[in-house]
């Protein structure tokens, strides 16, 4: 086949674009419409830069003669906008040994851990998964008992259990990573195999939203129990056994009857999700080579959804090929505390709500979700601000406060970055959170207007805020640093004069969102393995090495076949099928 990108159409055209896109292929490769089989859309986006709105398309084309294909690739090998069309199916790099010695285990069942196990149960590897939370739609009426009832379970909720974080999220499906190997693509189509609305497979920002990702995730996990893997839930993985250097074992934790016990494993994938301080603190204490890394804070903001629309599309809004739109904020502050700061939106859900996503007793965090139709009145966004290691914690006093000991901290140099810094800072704002909340799970909140202003707000306007379990108005200038809320206050302007309406009075703003990315990394080499332990392979979101569902997956299947080509390794020619 080949690819042709950039064809632009009207929005009237992108209604019915069959025959627009064959005509438009025929034209860019100079042939006959009669020369052209098929078209097929591999994606389409729209332009909204100028007054005419366009829809822009990268197609596929099949030619009634296929042995036309590469002397015509070969006459407009000058074109930019054309080239032949990747290959891109998954191809698995290994296939298990006859006599598999241990079963690979995978720790966690979000999307990194669904991937790798998946891809594992796909070559033949029968992979064991240890999930700490429970089956989705248990976890579910579990997430609905701390947004309705203020009742939170530590062990099921927004961030633990099958589907990780990402189900209770937008659902967004788009990465900025580098895929020359074209591995998203892989994690779309088992998507739409469990699923998952074909549309994800072409549209620019494509998107599955909560209700949807229920069925999909158990749907992937038939398929790899179908393989031969198996699916433990509610069972945390509390210690490690490392031996010279090697993995030899797991103790985990029955979360239902309180048991431990011990599991053989010399290859782990440890598909961490970006909340499992807990297992972090005890990697860290065993050895795992591990380091802090920046990530984000702030706050959720939300605005009606009408003013985003006709921000972005103008009078095309309402379209239904356009849908809610979305948008991409960005401010590098110049002034004041929040000088040099990067102010950005996050995780932006078109049509969708704010989420109390706390995974810890007393603590506060928020974040966004959309379901599929992204039909809510409300656009929201975190609008959040970059921080470094330098700004975390190194006292001894807070770590033991935050994580009940203080795990060598005094025996670094002064202002040393520690691997589990992040996790103090995140665990002071989110309590700090809760405080101004009430103390209840609700959220503390402002008006934009007034948080502009430096005064607390006492009544809402027009934008009626959406988290659950509420929001108790106030001041938020306690709830963060004084750099992020300097900053902050500086973007929110400039903001509005790209996105009118942007920093109106009422709009609402609720806190804090923490938990944007792993405050650490754990390091890993070439062959995607634990610098210093054999056998453990940090990956996903939770180990530093993803950002969102795509990522993640697409992290999952590259160290599966990691793993599966060490494990033919050892294994020898001569066992391997």
């Amino acid at each position: 086949m080949i690819r042709i990108s950039e064809i632009r159409l009207p929005l009237t055209a992108a209604e019915q674009p069959d025959a627009p896109l064959r005509a438009a292929a025929a034209g860019i490769l100079a042939l006959p419409l009669a020369a052209i089989a098929s078209v097929h859309v591999h994606k389409r986006s729209f332009d909204a830069r100028k007054a005419e709105l366009l829809a822009v398309y990268i197609v596929d084309v099949t030619l009634a003669d296929p042995t036309q294909e590469a002397p015509l690739l070969a006459r407009l090998a000058g074109k930019p906008h054309v080239q032949a069309t990747p290959d891109m199916v998954w191809q698995p790099p290994a296939r298990a040994p006859a006599n598999l010695p241990l079963r690979p285990v995978v720790v966690g069942f979000g999307p990194c851990g669904i991937f790798a196990a998946l891809c594992l149960a796909q070559m033949g590897f029968r992979p064991i998964v240890l999930e700490r939370g429970k089956p989705v739609r248990e976890r579910t009426q579990d997430t609905w008992g701390l947004w309705r009832k203020h009742v939170l379970n530590p062990e099921s909720n927004v961030q633990f259990g099958e589907g990780g974080a990402g189900t209770f999220s937008d659902g967004k499906l788009y990465s900025q990573i580098k895929d020359p190997r074209h591995l998203g693509r892989k994690v779309m189509d088992e998507f739409v195999k469990a699923g998952a609305p074909p549309e994800i497979l072409f549209e620019a920002h494509p998107h599955i939203g909560t209700f949807k990702l229920v069925k999909v995730v158990e749907h992937l996990r038939a398929q790899i129990i179908a393989l031969g893997g198996e699916i433990r839930f509610q069972q945390r993985v509390v210690d490690v056994l490392i031996e010279g250097q090697h993995l030899r074992s797991l103790t985990v934790l029955d979360v239902a009857t309180g048991q431990p016990y011990e599991l053989r494993a010399d290859h782990v994938v440890m598909a961490l999700g970006h909340s499992a301080r807990d297992t972090f603190a005890m990697l860290y204490a065993r050895g795992v080579a591990m380091q802090s890394k920046p990530f984000s804070i702030g706050f959720r903001v939300e605005h009606p959804q009408g003013l985003i629309d006709r921000a972005r599309w103008g009078r095309h809004a309402g379209h239904p090929l356009l849908g809610a739109a979305d948008y991409k904020l960005v401010h590098h502050a110049t002034d004041g505390l929040g000088k040099g700061r990067s102010v950005y939106s996050f995780c932006m859900c078109p049509g969708g709500t704010v989420v109390a996503a706390t995974s810890e007793l007393g603590r506060v965090v928020t974040n966004g979700m959309s379901q599929y139709s992204r039909n809510e009145r409300n656009a929201n966004a975190g609008i959040v601000v970059g921080i470094e290691p330098p700004d975390y914690p190194h006292d001894p006093a807070a770590f033991e406060a935050t994580l009940g000991q203080t795990y060598g901290v005094e025996a670094l140099a002064p202002g040393a970055p520690h691997p589990l810094a992040g996790i103090v800072l995140q665990r002071q704002l989110e309590s700090g959170a809760y405080a101004l909340g009430g103390s209840n799970y609700e959220a503390p909140g402002q008006l934009v207007g007034d948080f502009l202003a430096g005064k607390p707000s006492t009544q809402l306007g027009e934008v009626a805020p959406s988290y659950q379990p509420g929001v108790l108005l106030g001041d938020l200038h306690a709830a963060l640093p004084g750099y992020a809320i300097a900053a902050m206050r500086e973007a929110f302007p400039a903001f509005g004069r790209k996105i009118k309406g942007f920093d109106r009075h009422d709009a609402v703003l609720t806190g804090v969102e923490t938990r944007t990315s792993s405050p650490l990394r754990m390091g890993r080499d070439d062959r995607l393995q634990s610098l210093n332990v054999r056998g453990l392979y940090p990956a996903g979101e939770g180990a530093g090495y993803a950002g969102g569902i795509l990522s993640a997956g697409v992290d999952g299947i590259k160290v599966a076949e990691a793993l599966a080509q060490q494990i033919v390794a050892t294994a020898g020619p001569a066992q391997t099928r």
